[in-house]
C-alpha cells in the first residue's frame, strides 16, 4: 500500500514539484517468468500509477485504458484487439545504445520472408521466442520472418484490449531477452534501415456485444456491420489528430514512405496496403478492421485508448453528425497523414478531440 517512486525521474511523466507518486500492483496480471531465460524466482506484475491520495494518475494510460474497459464492460461491450508487432534482430547485445550513424545497424542474418532455412539465425530466434511466448500464456497463431532481412513477426490471438496492451509490452520484453541470450538486439524502431521495409504494429480491432461480434455484417460485401463502418469512420475522421499517438518518434515518419507500402492514406480498403485502415477477410467470428499506421515503438495503452475513443465518436454520433463525418472522410480527395513529426505535433496540439480525451495535462 505504500510503494512510492519519483515520477519526475521518468522524462515527461510528472513535474519536479509534484513528483511523489504511488504504484498499485494489479495482481490479476501476475506471471511467473521462465527461469531458463530470466533466472530463477523472477516474476512479472503490472501496476497502476496513483497520486499521493490514491487516485489514479491522469498520465498513466494503462489505468485510463483499464477504466475505459470497465465502463464498456458494464454496457456489455468488450473491445478485442490483436496486434501484428514487427521487429528486427541486429548483431550485438547493445546495438541501439552503441549505434554509430556512419555504420548503421548490422543485420543478424540476410534471410527473410521466403529464404529462411530451419537452422538459420532468424528461424532459431523465432522458434525460441515462440516457445517463451507460449510459456507466458500467449495463444500463438503465426510465427514467421517478414519481408526485410532479419525481420520478424509473431502473431497471437486477439484478446480484450487491456490484456492485449499488456501482452504487447511483454512481447517486446521477451523478444529483447531472447535476442540478448543469443548475442543480438531485438529492435522495434519503425524504420531502422533506409532502403528496407520498416516495421509496423497493425492493430486488428472488433467489438463484442454480449458475446457476439458486432462488427460482422452477413449481407455486406466486406462482411462488416453498420457499427463497424461507424467505428472506422470515427478513426479516419480523427486520423491527423491521432497520428502523433500512433507514431510518436521521429523515426516513425521515415516509415510512412509510399515507396514501401506505407499506410499513410486516410482511407479504408480491403486490398490497398497504402490505406490507413484495411478490412481483412473475415467471418462471423473474425470480422474486424485493421489500423495499419501504428508504429511498434508507440505506447500501446495510449494508442488503444485513443483509437477506441475515436471509434466510439463515430458509433455514438447522431445522424447529422455522422453524415458530416462521412463527408469529411469520403467526400473529397484522399488526404495523407503528416510526413514529419513536426506536422503531427501541430495537428495534435490543435486537436480539441485529443485535449478532451487525454486531459489538459497530457
Amino acid at each position: 500500500d505504500n510503494l512510492t517512486f519519483d515520477g519526475s525521474s521518468v522524462k515527461g511523466f510528472s513535474e519536479l514539484g509534484d513528483s511523489d507518486l504511488r504504484l498499485k500492483a494489479d495482481w490479476t496480471s501476475f506471471k511467473w517468468l521462465p527461469a531458463d531465460l530470466f533466472g530463477p524466482g523472477k516474476v512479472l506484475v503490472f501496476g497502476n500509477v496513483c497520486n499521493g491520495d490514491g487516485s489514479l494518475y491522469a498520465s498513466d494510460f494503462r489505468a485510463n485504458l483499464a477504466s475505459l474497459s470497465f465502463d464498456l464492460r458494464a454496457k456489455g461491450v468488450i473491445v478485442n484487439v490483436a496486434p501484428e508487432v514487427e521487429g528486427f534482430i541486429f548483431k550485438g547485445e547493445f546495438a541501439e545504445q552503441m549505434f554509430d550513424e556512419r555504420k548503421g545497424f548490422e543485420l543478424a542474418t540476410m534471410s527473410g520472408y521466403f529464404n529462411s532455412l530451419p537452422q538459420d539465425t532468424l528461424r532459431l530466434f523465432i522458434d525460441k521466442f515462440a516457445e517463451v511466448k507460449r510459456a507466458l500464456g500467449f495463444e500463438n497463431e503465426k510465427d514467421h520472418p517478414e519481408v526485410a532481412p532479419a525481420q520478424f513477426e509473431l502473431n497471437f490471438r486477439f484478446t480484450e484490449m487491456l490484456n492485449n496492451a499488456d501482452q504487447i509490452q511483454i512481447y517486446k520484453l521477451l523478444a529483447r531477452q531472447v535476442a540478448k541470450s543469443m548475442g543480438f538486439t531485438a529492435c522495434f524502431l519503425p524504420k531502422p534501415i533506409a532502403g528496407l521495409n520498416g516495421s509496423g504494429m497493425h492493430m486488428n480491432m472488433s467489438l463484442s456485444r454480449d458475446g457476439v461480434n458486432s462488427f460482422y455484417g452477413e449481407s455486406d460485401e466486406l462482411k462488416l456491420s453498420g457499427e463497424a463502418y461507424k467505428f472506422i469512420t470515427g478513426i479516419l475522421y480523427y486520423a491527423k489528430d491521432l497520428c502523433l499517438a500512433m507514431n510518436s518518434s521521429v523515426n516513425a515518419y521515415r516509415r510512412l514512405d509510399p515507396n514501401f507500402e506505407a499506410p499513410n492514406e486516410i482511407k479504408t480498403s480491403a486490398k490497398d496496403r497504402s490505406a490507413m485502415v484495411r478490412v481483412p477477410i473475415g467471418n462471423a467470428k473474425s470480422a474486424r478492421m485493421e489500423v495499419r499506421t501504428v508504429a511498434p515503438d508507440c505506447n500501446p495503452y495510449l494508442v488503444t485508448y485513443a483509437l477506441v475513443k475515436a471509434g466510439f465518436e463515430g458509433i455514438e454520433a447522431d445522424n447529422a453528425r455522422y453524415e458530416e463525418m462521412k463527408q469529411v472522410v469520403y467526400g473529397g480527395e484522399v488526404e495523407k497523414l503528416p510526413g514529419a513529426i513536426q506536422d503531427a505535433m501541430k495537428d495534435f496540439e490543435a486537436s480539441s478531440f485529443m485535449k478532451e480525451i487525454l486531459g489538459e495535462a497530457n
